[in-house]
């Protein structure tokens, strides 16, 4: 997937702060949802009471005759809006209505509670604007609603009016969450995200320090220790580690130039005696035996010391590199042939690159009698590679022997003979040139258009 369309983070601070982000939420959410059922149950109950209260002081203090007088002065809006009321409660007008059966059960509760005598109890939701309008006296209103609520204490009896007017605007309970939720969001997350940056910025320096050792420091300090106590130990773990390796590779390099030095003088002498054999044909097979121990020493000992090599990597044209390994082949009369080549400059060891190269050239003209060389650039930006492949007409590699092919020892012909094959360290020693420039090296069979198998190529990538 494409870096920019990746959504899950993939780095340890990103995820955490992702996780603390989403349990942030999480747990927002639910305080959101019960806050609102808490403003909710509490405006229910404002309702409830605010009816109860009007209706009890009703049924306390029936209407007196100052109130009438009070009435009979504003011109009977009392009574008109008492009249009303009825009206609305009225058993076929109230039928075309929706009704408040949970604030019924509720008031009528409350009601007795108080020792009200309750035979029935109506409440209305909130009724049309026209209605509000008349409830009001004429007056326009500020757009709320109205809950009408009525109490017959006996059957027969006379409805008790009460009438509530819900405020427009409650306040939303879910705004201080947002609020809330913003501001745990800057502290939290922001606060954690510079601990985590802490953390993290050691462990991302260890990690490079890590990818570039190749079993040398290069003189370069050891790593300073930094962050919370247990990444500066780890740290500290990592650079008491990279020194003994170190030295352990140090040491192998020394035990290996003496093996080879051991073991090369005695050969150079023996080169030296046998010009004493008389018999010529000997004298040849002789010369012929010491010339294999010799480079079977010399790849062993190039593929102990590819993983630590003391050339510096240089910027390099691939293809004219290229270009003059096939021309020493072709010097020698060899079946070799550049196809298609391309300018691409990368930094290399061009030494080890030439040796992996003549093995991989090498096997081709051993196995399949011929060698076809083409270069070329593959891939998009930012992942893009130079791509080597040499390409023979011999008989091919069984699928389950391709894997093995690249191990150390590992060869068609069962012999170690040098002229049938060797010992078996030339691909090891080209795939481990590969791995040395980060690259790849990749066996597999050439089909032809019947399927038959019509040779091997060799494919050996290195990243641009």
């Amino acid at each position: 997937m494409h870096a920019s369309l990746r959504i899950f983070p993939r780095s340890l601070q990103g995820q955490m702060l992702l996780a603390v982000a989403l349990a942030l939420l999480v747990a927002q959410v639910i305080a959101g949802v019960f806050l609102y059922r808490a403003a909710t149950a509490h405006g229910e109950a404002e309702v409830v009471n605010t009816l109860a209260f009007q209706l009890i002081a009703d049924v306390r203090n029936p209407r007196s005759q100052w109130r009438a007088e009070a009435d009979r002065r504003r011109g009977g809006f009392v009574e008109r809006r008492r009249a009303l009321a009825i009206s609305l409660l009225d058993e076929g007008t109230r039928q075309r209505r929706e009704r408040a059966p949970d604030r019924e059960q509720a008031l009528a509760d409350v009601l007795r509670s108080q020792g009200v005598a309750v035979a029935e109890v109506i409440v209305l939701a909130p009724i049309t604007p026209t209605e509000r309008q008349r409830l009001r006296g004429g007056r326009p209103g500020n757009g709320t609603s109205i809950v009408l609520a009525g109490l017959r204490e006996i059957p027969a009896g006379d409805w008790r009016i009460a009438a509530h007017e819900l405020p427009r605007f409650t306040g939303n309970p879910l705004r201080g969450v947002l609020v809330q939720t913003v501001i745990l969001y800057i502290v939290l997350v922001g606060g954690l995200a510079l601990l985590l940056r802490r953390i993290t910025r050691p462990l991302a320096l260890l990690t490079t320090r890590v990818e570039q050792f190749g079993g040398s420091t290069d003189g370069a300090p050891p790593l300073a220790p930094s962050g919370p106590d247990d990444t500066r130990r780890l740290i500290v773990a990592h650079n008491a580690m990279e020194a003994r390796i170190a030295a352990l590779l140090d040491e192998k390099d020394v035990m290996l130039g003496a093996i080879g030095h051991d073991l090369k003088t005695p050969l150079t002498a023996l080169r030296v005696r046998i010009e004493s054999v008389e018999d010529e044909g000997e004298r040849a097979r002789m010369a012929a035996t010491i010339e294999d121990i010799t480079r079977s020493l010399d790849d062993i000992l190039s593929l102990a010391r590819v993983g630590r090599p003391s050339d510096p990597l240089e910027r390099t044209d691939l293809g004219a590199l290229v270009a003059s390994v096939v021309e020493e082949f072709e010097d020698l009369g060899e079946a070799v042939a550049l196809e298609t080549t391309e300018k691409i400059a990368l930094p290399l060891r061009a030494t080890w690159l030439r040796r992996a190269l003549r093995n991989l050239i090498g096997n081709a003209l051993r196995y399949g009698n011929d060698a076809r060389i083409r270069v070329s650039r593959e891939g998009e930006a930012p992942r893009q590679w130079a791509v080597i492949r040499i390409l023979d007409s011999g008989p091919g590699i069984s699928e389950c022997q391709i894997a093995t092919m690249l191990e150390p020892f590992q060869r068609g012909e069962a012999s170690r003979n040098r002229e049938t094959g060797g010992a078996g360290l030339g691909l090891t020693l080209a795939r481990a040139i590969a791995d040395q420039h980060g690259g790849t090296l990749h066996l597999a069979n050439k089909l032809g258009d019947s399927g038959a198998v019509e040779g091997l190529v060799a494919e050996l990538r290195l990243p641009l």
